[in-house]
């Protein structure tokens, strides 16, 4: 065996080793611990059977569809995406329901424009049907706890999702 296979081999090893790393290295931490106390249920599902989810707790994540401020609380109206693992909502992925989160205080709309993509983690407080078109709809309504909710900016959306690629050299023949 020539010193230069062995080299080369050697290299795809350590290459083998060091990716899966480095990946994951790329990926954020996700935002809110979660443990056995979190149901794995989307929007869809707990409107379905709001009586099943009483109270549960989620985090839950999409983009912003609409905002509508109350006296002492802001709805945010979401069209809910998987979310990966740091918690960011899958927009390549098909939509998992809408729901609001109930969010004490004020937010700006300005702040919170149609499309931006949030984070929250909350407990589920029921469901309320509105009118979409001639259509009702029913949202799920998830009471965010105090400062759980996190808007992302369009540079942490990209964040941990590194382009790899494999591509195919032609070089001379080594002897």
């Amino acid at each position: 065996m020539h010193a230069s296979s062995r080299h080369l081999r050697l290299l795809r090893f350590l290459l083998a080793l060091a990716l899966p790393a480095a990946v994951a290295a790329c990926a954020p931490a996700p935002l809110y611990k979660t443990n056995a106390s979190f149901v794995n249920a989307t929007p869809d599902q707990v409107a379905s059977s709001p009586d099943n989810f009483s109270q549960a707790r989620v985090v839950w994540g999409g983009t912003i569809i609409g905002v509508d401020n109350f006296r002492d609380h802001t709805e945010l109206k979401v069209l809910g995406y998987p979310l990966d693992s740091s918690q960011r909502p899958r927009l390549d992925k098909h939509a998992v329901g809408r729901f609001i989160a109930v969010v004490p205080g004020f937010l700006d709309p300005m702040n919170y424009p149609a499309g931006t993509p949030v984070t929250v983690q909350g407990h589920v407080a029921g469901t309320k049907a509105l009118p979409i078109g001639d259509a009702t709809y029913t949202y799920t309504m998830v009471y965010v706890h105090d400062g759980a909710m996190h808007r992302w900016t369009p540079e942490e959306m990209r964040q941990g999702h590194p382009n790899i690629s494999i591509g195919v050299g032609v070089g001379g023949w080594i002897h």
